[in-house]
């Protein structure tokens, strides 16, 4: 009997350094389940939000996704890191694994990602070479959830600080240590810069104790490490 044609797997990556995707795609392509795989390719978000719905249209499932956090903004769509773009991939392919790459491994950037997201995988440029990746991939294609180690470290350092905050909570926080004024924060939010204040007072609340600064704030999250 004929064999029935079966549609190509789709991997999309997406990171702002060529040498990076190339390095990706060499390595995944040596994958034998990947043999015929079909690779989209993207440098930053603007690319990837193009990429992403022409594949939404065309009724074509993107099956795993490889984002860098760190990526050239689509400032027009609201789009400024790989993170924002990975919110879209859920919406539009629900089933889509996708695999956070990124050469930030802070708890509080780790929180806000592994909250908002819940990746299929999260792993620290720290971690990876080329030995592991195919085994990554590997533990993500039999649906296991792949955290490397500094991400799980990171991980428990929020959990012994007993600090529980969702990802807006967060993204308050790291908005503010990139020099984002308050009264701008809902630019970057659905949220309304009420909701916002008193998230922050909770945040200095937990984090000092006694009213406090911006400016302390940000000083007193960079020495726990969460930013």
């Amino acid at each position: 009997m004929p064999k029935t044609n079966q549609p190509s797997r789709k991997i999309l990556i997406l990171d702002d350094h060529p040498i990076n995707v190339e390095s990706y795609q060499t390595l995944l392509s040596d994958i034998e389940s990947n043999k015929s795989a079909d690779y989209l390719i993207a440098f930053d978000c603007e690319q990837a939000y193009n990429t992403i719905l022409k594949n939404h249209y065309n009724k074509e499932l993107i099956d795993y996704a490889f984002i860098d956090i760190s990526l050239p903004p689509y400032k027009e769509k609201n789009l400024f890191s790989g993170s924002d773009v990975a919110l879209i991939i859920r919406n539009f392919f629900p089933n889509c694994k996708i695999i956070i790459i990124s050469m930030h491994k802070e708890p509080l950037w780790v929180n806000q990602i592994q909250k908002s997201i819940i990746p299929e995988g999260f792993i620290a440029k720290s971690d990876i070479n080329y030995k592991i990746f195919p085994e990554i991939f590997k533990c993500i294609e039999k649906n296991e959830t792949y955290l490397s180690t500094s991400i799980i470290n990171a991980q428990r350092l929020m959990i012994q600080k007993n600090i529980n905050w969702d990802e807006y909570d967060s993204k308050i926080l790291q908005l503010l240590s990139e020099g984002v004024r308050t009264i701008n924060i809902p630019d970057y939010m659905p949220l309304s810069l009420s909701s916002i204040e008193k998230r922050k007072a909770n945040i200095k609340k937990q984090l000092l104790l006694n009213p406090a600064t911006d400016r302390e704030l940000i000083d007193i999250a960079k020495k726990f490490g969460f930013i």
